[in-house]
């Protein structure tokens, strides 16, 4: 579905700021996932995952699409970086597949694995991009899963060692390390709705105990990291629905953060909240009215459990792609404002919202206190190559210039964000969606993996040059 300027609306937002810019040393970056975009799944020692046996499975991926090829990013990653030179990227996210490291999860270390990941921070170095490393972005590997997966404890210290390998292995040449990369996806999806890959549904005291893992890893990690790599800076990258409010009266705004901060908004996915997986990170406590929801199947938790999960991190990422208008119920509560017939979406059907990347990082950084990067924005197209050999995509241009005028908006009134990384470099296997949709900002023809420079990634080079004076 195309996106017109006349169906976009970014409340109070649209008038063109003369203020300078994002702030000197703003990272523009771009971000991909292992399974995304490597391929080669049989290739260089890479142990099987939980989405290679899940794509496998008939009906739970679009036309049984799976990851075996993708981008083919694993034997094309000089190609990729040179796309990224010429983009002008500051920074690249890119996540590790633990299988390629250990493919069983534990056990023994493939040293070819983390030869091809070191080639990889070597060439962005070489071309002055700074790499970004999150360690997982949900292909847990299947040796784990067939062990109790999350749910196993001994998980924890499993992925602490393999920070630990690839920490010491890449040496001083990454400086930032994301620990996961959405939490709420991995379990919720994988686990509560059955969507996402291992597609195995849990009873809910499961649930929670899967999520206290995942947050006693987190932990655990960054404790190692800070040993092994004391000169990088750890993040940790969940994601949210940012909602806003519908009017700027007071009452309004509070509603809205309160509808960003509630603990369970999605009866069907009761994962898929912030306070869960941010609060015990940043305040080491869970949320009062999770606790107080939960109390009868919370998951056991160790004396020094929270103390844990807290270990300081450097910055706070938020994976920002869209929320809804709030109002104020009059009673102290909010309540959604419906959205406008006809309202614009994109083609995967998500509503379009950059008020989202204003109010978003606002609440974030009032409630934690942390340095914030929007680690994942950008929409999903039906782009194709025009007969001129280009691709044109106005939509997605539309798209990204009214998300990024708010996060300047935010930006230039205090909120300290550090940097934005666009969702995404290049197409790219889209999950349960296949090559159904394409979020790149560079074209993959699937067949022969010929990449093109989307006029978004023109723009977007543009806009990086100017440090979004120019938005």
């Amino acid at each position: 579905m195309w996106i017109t300027v006349e169906t976009l609306c970014c409340i109070r937002l649209e008038e063109r700021s003369d203020r300078m810019g994002f702030k000197d040393g703003f990272v523009w970056g771009a971000a991909t996932a292992s399974y995304q975009v490597e391929g080669a799944v049989t290739e260089g020692g890479r142990g099987l995952t939980v989405w290679d046996e899940f794509a496998r499975m008939p009906g739970k991926t679009f036309s049984g699409h799976t990851g075996d090829v993708a981008a083919d990013h694993y034997h094309r990653y000089v190609e990729d970086v040179a796309i990224m030179k010429a983009l002008g990227l500051k920074a690249y996210r890119f996540s590790v597949a633990w299988s390629r490291i250990l493919p069983q999860g534990y056990g023994a270390v493939n040293e070819e694995g983390l030869r091809f990941y070191k080639n990889l921070v070597d060439e962005l170095v070489k071309n002055g991009i700074e790499p970004y490393v999150t360690l997982f972005h949900w292909d847990l590997p299947y040796g784990l899963y067939r062990i109790g997966g999350w749910q196993n404890p001994a998980i924890t210290d499993y992925f602490a060692e393999y920070a630990r390998i690839v920490a010491e292995y890449l040496g001083d040449k990454v400086k930032h390390y994301i620990t996961f990369n959405e939490p709420q996806c991995f379990i919720g999806l994988g686990h509560v709705t059955g969507e996402h890959a291992p597609g195995n549904i849990m009873s809910r005291r499961a649930v929670l105990e899967m999520a206290h893992h995942v947050l006693l890893a987190h932990g655990k990690a960054t404790k190692v990291l800070r040993k092994v790599a004391p000169h990088a800076k750890i993040g940790y990258a969940p994601t949210c629905s940012a909602h806003y409010p519908d009017t700027q009266k007071p009452e309004d705004v509070e509603a809205a953060r309160m509808a960003t901060f509630d603990i369970c908004p999605d009866p069907d996915n009761f994962m898929w909240n912030i306070p869960w997986w941010s609060d015990p990170v940043l305040f080491g406590k869970y949320p009062e009215e999770g606790v107080r929801l939960y109390r009868d199947i919370m998951p056991e938790i160790g004396a020094k459990d929270m103390e844990v999960i807290s270990e300081p991190i450097d910055f706070y990422c938020q994976n920002i792609y869209n929320g809804s208008a709030v109002c104020a119920d009059g009673n102290g509560g909010y309540r959604y404002v419906p959205r406008e017939p006809g309202y614009a979406r994109t083609s995967i059907g998500w509503p379009v919202t950059p008020e989202s990347l204003y109010w978003g990082p606002r609440f974030l950084y009032e409630r934690y206190q942390k340095p914030f990067y929007i680690s994942e924005n950008g929409m999903a197209a039906h782009d194709s190559v025009s007969l001129d050999g280009k691709v044109h995509d106005p939509n997605r241009i539309d798209f990204l210039q009214r998300y990024l005028r708010c996060l300047k908006k935010t930006a230039e009134e205090g909120t300290p964000v550090e940097g934005y990384f666009l969702w995404s470099l290049m197409d790219n296997y889209e999950w349960s969606k296949g090559y159904s949709e394409r979020f790149g900002i560079v074209h993959v023809d699937y067949k022969t993996q010929v990449r093109t420079i989307k006029d978004s990634g023109y723009w977007y080079r543009d806009v990086i040059a100017g440090n979004g004076v120019h938005l």
